[in-house]
């Protein structure tokens, strides 16, 4: 079965927070990322999992670090944004922009 090629909303939120933090991020910080922003909890198998399928669809790339001692010699696996996941983190807030301008239940109260 093929993987879809679109980002859900989790998705998107680890994509925009590992833009946010740049190149080399891992889990942690990208969780945190997302707490601090969006005042949601977030647990980190579920950031590890969204990495995963991101990977999957080529929105986003790994490498692994060299092993630490704090680590108990274990390595950190870094992740970065590529080139097409930017593209469909552009295409994502074009459409989610464009339905929420159709929906004038949504605007913003003045006054």
């Amino acid at each position: 079965m093929p993987s879809r090629k679109y980002l859900g909303e989790f998705e998107l939120m680890v994509i925009l927070a590992l833009i946010r933090l740049g190149e080399n991020a891992y889990g942690v910080p990208i969780g945190r990322e997302i707490e601090e922003s969006s005042g949601r909890e977030v647990a980190l198998g579920s950031v590890y999992a969204a990495l995963e399928r991101l990977e999957e669809k080529g929105f986003v790339a790994s490498t692994m670090g060299e092993p630490t001692a704090e680590r108990g010699g274990r390595a950190k696996r870094y992740f970065c944004v590529t080139s097409a996941g930017l593209r469909q983190a552009r295409q994502s807030r074009a459409a989610l922009t464009n339905l929420w301008r159709g929906v004038p239940e949504l605007r913003e109260e003045r006054g």
